[in-house]
């Protein structure tokens, strides 16, 4: 039997439906979200939150991560697009050649998501906690698209699991090399770990207030410390270290002190309500689904006056401390 002795790329990574072109890199991206959405919808639920309120807050976190990936990358790597011979202003929108720098998808993508929690008039803390896993499984599934790409690869390998790369692909100096350390393939396993650890975590401690998002922030910059030391690609150094190292290990530490800081100060985890109008429109589903008679519709009618009071005056983010047990049944 013949065993692999390398990873081939793929030979292709658009197809064409007619006059429209299919990316795998685009659908990639794409599958991901759902994947994270639905994961995060899941946790969401099992804190006591309302499924509907990850769907709202996704359509404004995901342009505004989309577009802050996107400007990230630009930005450190300014000279792929504007310096002599960079495909400028066009080459720098062509997002679907690939380009998402997952810090600035983080930081304006929670920003987005902080506007539109707000307009829900839900806390924060508690939807990050419950998304978490769901982005780094995301972060596994985007990163095929580079394979795809052929982009983001180590340094030359001669392993087994090395990757091929075409010699179009190959940076200058390189050309003699044929096979090479896949680092998209590393960071996408150790994403399911991180998103494994955090499901594990946040059943083990309980976390909340933000520290599975936290942790998952941690847990991420560890693992792109060592990915980018294995990188060829060009990229811009500050004191002979790449700039994502240098990100990674300043927002590592800030994600630890965060850790420890919240832990001591808000132990324990936070209670979830959904918002009034949710509680409104679940009892309306529970009647359509049930078809209750009307005597049985006013008694469900009747409770969401009180529940919604209870959602509308309780404070967003704070509350007593869940019953032991509650919330454990997230994924």
């Amino acid at each position: 039997m013949e065993i692999l002795a390398s990873i081939p790329s793929p030979s292709q990574a658009t197809w064409n439906l007619g006059p429209l072109p299919l990316r795998a890199y685009a659908l990639l991206i794409i599958l991901g979200i759902i994947v994270a959405i639905i994961v995060g919808s899941r946790r969401y639920v099992a804190r006591g939150g309302s499924a509907g309120v990850i769907g709202d807050i996704a359509l404004w976190a995901v342009p505004f991560g989309i577009i802050g990936g996107r400007l990230y990358h630009v930005i450190t790597d300014w000279q792929l697009y504007f310096a002599s011979g960079g495909s400028g202003i066009v080459g720098a929108l062509r997002i679907w050649d690939g380009g998402l720098g997952i810090w600035g998808a983080v930081a304006l993508g929670g920003l987005g998501a902080w506007i539109g929690a707000r307009r829900l008039g839900v806390a924060l803390p508690p939807i990050a906690d419950a998304i978490a896993p769901g982005i780094a499984l995301a972060q596994a599934i985007g990163r095929w698209g580079n394979w795809f790409n052929q982009e983001l690869f180590g340094a030359p390998t001669t392993l087994p699991w090395g990757l091929e790369i075409a010699p179009q692909y190959r940076p200058e100096g390189y050309a003699d090399y044929a096979t090479f350390h896949p680092t998209f393939l590393y960071e996408s396993l150790w994403m399911v770990g991180v998103a494994l650890v955090l499901i594990w975590a946040d059943k083990r401690f309980r976390m909340g207030h933000g520290r599975v998002f936290a942790l998952y922030v941690l847990l991420y910059c560890l693992g792109r410390v060592w990915i980018e030391y294995l990188r060829i690609d060009t990229a811009n150094t500050v004191l002979g270290l790449r700039i994502n190292i240098w990100t990674s290990v300043l927002v590592g530490l800030g994600a630890l002190v965060y850790l420890i800081v919240s832990a001591r100060m808000r132990p324990g985890r936070e209670e979830v309500q959904p918002p009034a109008k949710y509680l409104e429109r679940e009892q309306l589903e529970q009647i359509r689904e049930a078809k209750a008679t009307p005597k049985e519709a006013a008694k469900v009618t009747e409770v969401a006056p009180d529940q919604a009071l209870a959602a509308g005056d309780a404070p967003r983010g704070e509350g007593p401390a869940a019953p032991e047990g509650q919330g454990d049944r997230s994924p």
